[in-house]
């Protein structure tokens, strides 16, 4: 019987990324041959001499080891990404095939190098380069860094410029240097932002606080496009194609992208420097992809934003976490902080040196920035922070009050913005969003992890309910573990009903129940009772179930994940409101 295929996944890397600090590919390798370091020097030998033969220029090649196998990685021309995948699979093929003892599948297709014949692959690869070579794009990428002038490429077309300063040709009809108006184009502010949990939220309210100043504001977050307080485009945006569609918006002229770690490890960072980057914090997540299995693994990819920084940029840091903290002072952008604590150590020594901080004092916030400090207002007062309860939001706050003052708004408007932003739901929909219907608390959010359930959770019980119903489910694609995690951050808010459901569009190879089979044995397990605990499959259906359960006094908590899940239930609860519906009534 042949063995499992000799590779996971192999892809291009537009930009830099994890592994490399430009354009080339990456091939995810299993076990067992990738822990063998012989194999492994073979490959990186094979990939050198065929590059040579291909007349590329020397560049860096990494093999990162890790618990399944591992991720090996080289740079390439930008217009060759395509032949550059071939040759690191037929590389790490023939490096197994010479090296490994185990029975591996040997893929081939006509017109693909053949393993084991590496004459004849160096054939046919020097035809696919020669095919896919393009000398034209080359140059007039290197002419767009010369003049400062940042480029975005993708199969379809090449733009140069941003926002109201780009031009954008079909990939397939480039012009002549000489024919391109040099002089229009040019970049627009622009800002990244990750993290585990409150990306979409401080992108938002960076957007709002931009736009307050009668900016045109184009922003991509995991609901959707925005250009000008408008919803163009549904869905999660939050890779390079969102970052390009606002990026090539001649209305734009600040954009404002959030930046997941799923686009950074497929394809490295969409964007060639930005003024401003933000890493709202680290949490265990999504563990067991692309070779990442540890926390410190994770935020690694999430520092890749700061290569984007450009001179006189700011780094914005969570200083209550501990992975940012060891790690910000590692890069040599300036470095903004951030803090539930104003008075915290490291910001105070931070202000000593004139940075930028901005954190919690005496129940205000408060930015400091060269040298001077702005009081932001009362917390209480900032519908984002519920009454001081959402602590994960006056972090999100603090970091946008940060971001937003490195891109030049002023600290009146920031406060002005923190007063008004997420009254209305229509602000941050799908984040913490709130109803009073029929004599209960609904919660509506996205949390999607343990610590972003446990801030959930955490602001539901503040309210002081007389009894917690909460809907859970899970993405297929996470490991057991981390099912369980979820599941045992939920049990210990001790919830009064939890309904179990299927998470419609992310299965990712899981049948339907199995997510709530684990959720529910990691939840007796946890010393809930199996009288609290109910199954129901649909979103729909579920949160249907916990209305007809709950009793005056009652809170439900409903991270829903589904877009038409979400706007079904906005609708429902919106006309409950309507027609003065009280718990203990029909829902229909």
């Amino acid at each position: 019987m042949p063995g499992p295929p000799p590779f996971e996944d192999s892809r291009r890397l537009t930009g830099p990324s994890l592994w490399l600090g430009s354009p080339g590919v990456v091939l995810e390798a299993p076990l067992p041959g990738a822990h063998e370091e012989r194999t492994r020097l073979r490959w990186a030998s094979l990939v050198e001499a065929l590059r040579r033969c291909l007349g590329w220029a020397d560049g860096p090649l990494c093999a990162r080891v890790h618990a399944r196998g591992a991720t090996l990685a080289f740079t390439a021309p930008e217009d060759q990404l395509y032949t550059a995948t071939e040759l690191n699979e037929w590389a790490w093929q023939q490096a197994l095939e010479e090296t490994s003892e185990a029975a591996w599948l040997r893929l081939h297709a006509p017109g693909h190098p053949l393993v084991g014949d590496e004459s004849s692959a160096t054939a046919t690869l020097m035809a696919s380069a020669a095919g896919e070579a393009r000398p034209d794009l080359l140059a007039l990428l290197q002419e767009s860094r010369l003049r400062g002038v940042p480029a975005y490429l993708d199969e379809a077309q090449l733009s140069l410029g941003a926002g109201c300063g780009h031009e954008a040709w079909p990939i397939d009809a480039l012009p002549e240097s000489e024919a391109i108006p040099w002089g229009r184009l040019h970049g627009i502010p622009t800002a990244l932002v990750t993290g585990s949990n409150g990306k979409t939220t401080t992108t938002r309210l960076l957007a709002a606080m931009v736009a307050a100043q009668g900016v045109a504001t184009g922003y991509t977050c995991t609901d959707g496009i925005c250009i000008g307080g408008e919803l163009l485009k549904p869905g999660d945006f939050s890779g390079p194609v969102g970052a390009r569609t606002v990026l090539r918006d001649r209305r734009v002229e600040v954009a404002i992208l959030e930046t997941a770690r799923g686009g950074l490890l497929r394809r490295g960072l969409a964007v060639p420097r930005a003024a401003v980057a933000v890493v709202t914090n680290v949490s265990t997540d999504h563990f067991g992809e692309y070779g990442i299995h540890a926390l410190e693994d994770l935020a690694a990819v999430k520092f890749v934003v700061a290569q984007a920084v450009e001179e006189g940029g700011l780094l914005v840091l969570n200083a209550d976490d501990d992975q940012l903290v060891a790690l910000g002072p590692l890069h040599a952008c300036a470095l903004g902080w951030f803090s539930l604590k104003d008075d915290h150590p490291l910001l105070q020594a931070h202000r000593r040196l004139k940075g930028a901080t901005c954190g919690l004092w005496q129940g205000h916030l408060r930015l400091s920035r060269l040298g001077e400090v702005h009081d932001l207002g009362e917390v209480t007062a900032m519908p984002l922070s519920i009454e001081g309860r959402a602590a994960y939001n006056i972090s999100n706050m603090a970091a946008a009050a940060l971001a937003a003052g490195a891109l030049g708004v002023p600290p009146r408007v920031i406060a002005e913005v923190l007063r008004s932003f997420g009254s209305v739901p229509k602000d941050n929909p799908g984040r913490l969003e709130r109803w009073q219907v029929g004599g209960i608390q609904v919660y509506l959010d996205y949390a999607h992890n343990p610590e972003g359930l446990d801030g959930l959770l955490q602001v539901a019980v503040a309210a002081r309910p007389a009894r917690l119903g909460l809907l859970l489910g899970q993405a297929g694609n996470r490991e057991e573990a981390a099912i369980r995690e979820l599941a045992a951050m939920a049990a210990r808010h001790a919830p009064d009903l939890v309904i179990l459901k299927d998470l419609e569009g992310y299965m990712r190879g899981r049948v339907p129940g199995e997510v709530p089979d684990i959720l529910r044995a990691e939840l007796l397990g946890c010393g809930l009772s199996g009288e609290c605990l109910r199954t129901i499959l649909s979103e729909e259906a579920a949160v249907l179930a916990l209305l007809a359960w709950a009793s005056t006094g009652d809170v439900l908590v409903l991270p829903v994940h589904g877009a038409e899940a979400k706007q079904t239930l906005r609708s429902l609860l919106n006309h409950l409101v309507a027609i003065g519906w009280r718990a203990g009534d029909p829902v229909a």
